[in-house]
């Protein structure tokens, strides 16, 4: 999933500049709702909000959860992973999803694919990645059509993982070219260190 990775950054690196938390403490196992974030000198009455948060990572967790996202706020859920704290990447990515963030449901499957902030589930990843080539996107159709020749955590299906293929590999997404010029090999569009993952277990 080199090229999912390479579209997200892109996205996240415009919050880098203005996000950074005043701080932030773990006290829990794998970032599943454990992270404090430093919320600054907000204060809420019933007159108002006095220094509302604006460019921070508690804005972006409150946005997401009232549905109020746009790509500064799901770029943050990037963020938030890379600092391990999964659990509000999870709700960032969530809830830019059902906006139609189809960026964000490739990261949902990235998360799914390795544990991150819940246990490993190849068919929710690969329920992601159905999601995000049915929308339209390109990365989603390299990511989908791979688990099906791969057939992990779908049933395989080679003849319509090669159509997806075709499709991302149109729209000039490199991995894709790369996994058809090698006649649909899947290995071709995944990382050695992965190979591992989607081998054929015989016990």
């Amino acid at each position: 999933m080199c090229t999912t990775r390479k579209k997200l950054i892109y996205l996240a690196l415009t919050g880098l500049i203005f996000c950074t938390p005043a701080s932030a403490q773990s006290g829990g196992k794998d970032g599943e709702g454990i992270w404090q974030l430093d919320a600054g000198t907000e204060v809420e009455d019933e007159g108002g909000t006095l220094n509302p948060d604006e460019l921070t990572l508690n804005k972006a967790i409150k946005n997401a959860m009232r549905g109020k996202v746009d790509m500064m706020t799901c770029a943050q859920g990037y963020l938030m992973t890379k600092m391990g704290n999964h659990g509000d990447a999870r709700t960032i990515f969530e809830n830019c999803a059902k906006q139609g963030y189809t960026g964000t449901m490739t990261w949902m499957s990235y998360m799914d694919t390795n544990g991150y902030g819940k246990p490993e589930d190849p068919k929710a990843a690969a329920e992601w990645d159905r999601k995000a080539a049915d929308a339209g996107d390109p990365v989603g159709m390299l990511n989908y059509g791979l688990d099906l020749l791969r057939g992990h955590g779908v049933e395989p299906d080679p003849q319509a993982g090669r159509v997806l293929i075709d499709r991302a590999a149109d729209a000039g997404i490199r991995d894709a070219i790369d996994v058809r010029e090698s006649g649909y090999d899947w290995k071709a569009g995944t990382p050695d260190a992965d190979d591992w993952r989607y081998e054929k277990r015989i016990y």
